[in-house]
């Protein structure tokens, strides 16, 4: 699966920060805009506790997560639908991932500037939104005169028209493309690349020095308003501390999360937030070689699924062999399991849930 999440917003609300902290990858940081131009990409270890008690349990020679990626993508100013700042560049880059994870400043502080010299999270995400909305109106009048004069000729763009016209209402009134799409026409809708047909995922950054204190910070209440009228989900972290929390390793950041009253940190919520944005489900194998976490699309069925390990498994898929986590778990056992009538032998039709343990039989 190379599915990603690209993460935008305006310049120095801590974008890159969020990402050096999700990737260890070193992107490059300055008080001043436009300090990213090329995007920067990194690969994610998703966060599975299940991993572990799995391991516990076989005993394998090794652990292998699922992973997705980031992608750091420049910050987007007024004008950007317009070109101001390298926006045409930077919306290119937008219309390339799947997903977005929209930083929004949610704190005050004199030593880092603030593009419009205050910080207002309604100003910020309407500017942000405003920009994507326009972007995509360009785009699609552009498409549309062109599948419009091929419609009566063909049956397949004459479809696309009334779809399309909808969605071209929707823009000119200010509105984004998914708030209009419904799950049928999504796949139509894919065609046309829109940026603002992508789910969303906002997250608010804040000081080291409130993480203890979110429930006052009037800019998360703020944000959290807007992504609810969106039906959007937001992720509260500190930029900052995520960066010191990355550079230690296991036992050290649990101490460190103990000692600020938390139990996982903000990063780890903020990847499995993107994860089940993305539409993404785990499954897992495991054996005395390894434990495995894969990732395929929810509403996989069981052939699919396969092909994920490899692509001719979907060709030669028999049957698969299913427990589930929580079976597993319980037992402490694949043979307890059985023993119980747990085991369920599934066919081509079987869709895979996010936890299941499966043993795919595959003609060679």
């Amino acid at each position: 699966m190379s599915l990603n999440c690209g993460i935008v917003g305006l310049p120095n609300v801590g974008k890159s920060t969020i990402f050096n902290a999700l990737t260890k990858a070193g992107a490059q940081m300055a008080n001043y805009p436009f300090c990213t131009i090329e995007p920067n990409k990194g690969i994610v270890e998703v966060p599975d506790k299940r991993l572990k008690r799995l391991a516990e349990i076989y005993k394998p020679q090794k652990i292998i997560p699922t992973f997705m990626e980031y992608v750091d993508i420049a910050g987007l100013v007024k004008g950007a639908s317009q070109g101001e700042g390298l926006g045409n560049q930077f919306l290119s880059h937008i219309r390339e991932v799947d997903a977005i994870c929209h930083v929004v400043r949610a704190f005050e502080d004199e030593n880092i500037s603030h593009v419009h010299g205050k910080v207002d999270p309604a100003e910020d995400v309407s500017v942000i939104n405003y920009e994507l909305i326009l972007a995509d109106l360009d785009s699609l009048e552009k498409q549309y005169s062109k599948i419009q004069k091929t419609a009566k000729s063909n049956k397949e763009h004459a479809e696309l028209l009334p779809l399309m016209e909808k969605i071209i209402t929707a823009l000119k009134e200010g509105k984004n493309a998914r708030s209009v799409i419904d799950k049928e026409e999504r796949k139509i809708a894919h065609k046309f690349n829109l940026i603002t047909s992508k789910p969303v995922l906002y997250c608010a950054n804040i000081l080291d020095s409130e993480i203890k204190s979110i429930n006052n910070n009037k800019h998360i209440k703020k944000i959290k308003e807007i992504a609810a009228e969106e039906g959007s989900e937001v992720v509260v972290l500190c930029g900052k501390i995520e960066e010191e929390i990355s550079g230690l390793d296991p036992e050290e950041q649990k101490e460190f999360l103990a000692e600020i009253g938390e139990t996982e940190s903000g990063l780890s919520r903020m990847i499995s937030a993107s994860y089940k944005l993305l539409g993404l489900v785990t499954f897992l194998t495991a054996g005395e070689v390894e434990v495995r976490a894969w990732t395929t699309a929810e509403g996989s069925t069981g052939p699919k699924a396969a092909s994920v390990i490899h692509s001719d498994f979907e060709k030669g898929y028999i049957r698969a062999e299913v427990m589930t986590y929580d079976d597993l778990d319980r037992t402490g056992s694949p043979a307890k399991v059985k023993e119980e009538g747990k085991l369920r032998i599934e066919g081509k039709e079987y869709i895979v849930k996010d936890g299941d343990v499966v043993f795919f039989r595959v003609n060679a």
